[in-house]
């Protein structure tokens, strides 16, 4: 891969790394746990399956794992709306989080519609 995917790929660690530190400011009492859980799986997993997924071995397998990104990444900002509007952490502290997971969800699914494209299947 390129000099555009290494730069996605230390953009989507930083990013997960970002979140992890913003999970520790979460509460402990409910929903708390659920959340912090959640949200460490997903956001981990962006930066992790995107990094399979520059290493796949066919197009398909690029394919599969880069809609796995899409995936994690949307369920990253959905979970972030949900702190958000659950008002479990200061809107300062979530805005720039946000803005990325925002970016990132936007950048991996064209990425997935166009390897969808290319190996003929339909993007959704």
């Amino acid at each position: 891969m390129g000099e555009e995917a290494e730069l996605l790929k230390a953009r989507s660690m930083k990013f997960a790394l970002d979140v992890c530190a913003l999970i520790k400011q979460l509460p402990y009492e409910k929903p708390g746990p659920t959340v912090r859980r959640q949200l460490a799986k997903s956001s981990t997993s962006v930066a992790f399956n995107y990094r399979a997924a520059c290493r796949g071995r066919s197009h398909a397998e690029y394919t599969a794992k880069i809609g796995v990104v899409a995936e994690e990444s949307d369920e990253t900002l959905g979970w972030l709306e949900c702190i958000e509007a659950a008002k479990l952490i200061s809107q300062t502290k979530l805005a720039d989080l946000l803005q990325e997971a925002k970016e990132l969800c936007a950048i991996f699914s064209a990425s997935y519609g166009t390897a969808r494209r290319k190996e003929g299947g339909n993007s959704r």
